[in-house]
């Protein structure tokens, strides 16, 4: 099975006050429903963050499930993003399917944004916590 969504809003925002670049979706344009949201700091990992496991990027879902390079697999076609998590981490996601399907319904700026964001998030930190599958 897989979860499947349509997602009102898509983007990516870098937040410099905060260090961290963020991309995500949702089902509402004001961010409720189903969210799936990419975060990694603007900053090279220390020591600290290696030593926790947190030197890679975050996936953050609707309820503040949070998961440190969780993504096996990430794939945006067209209007298509489809993204498979590891199962060990979807206790912490708060998922009860590893599979995650989204129908954007949002501009083409929208999703070329979402594109480069995930490009620059999911290549950060550590590499054995990269996606096997990154096509965008």
């Amino acid at each position: 099975m897989m979860i499947r969504f349509t997602a009102q809003a898509a983007g990516a925002d870098e937040y410099p006050e905060d260090e961290v670049l963020s991309a995500g979706v949702s089902e509402t344009p004001a961010g409720e429903g189903v969210i799936l949201i990419f975060q990694c700091c603007t900053y090279e990992p220390d020591d600290q963050d290696i030593a926790l496991g947190m030197d890679t990027y975050c996936v953050v879902t609707e309820d503040q499930g949070t998961a440190y390079g969780a993504v096996r697999e990430l794939t945006l076609r067209n209007n298509v993003l489809r993204v498979a998590f590891d199962p060990d981490d979807l206790e912490a996601l708060g998922l009860a399917e590893p599979e995650v399907e989204v129908t954007l319904d949002v501009d083409e700026e929208s999703i070329e944004q979402l594109r480069q964001g995930l490009r620059q998030i999911l290549s950060y930190g550590r590499a054995d916590a990269r996606p096997y599958v990154l096509d965008l």
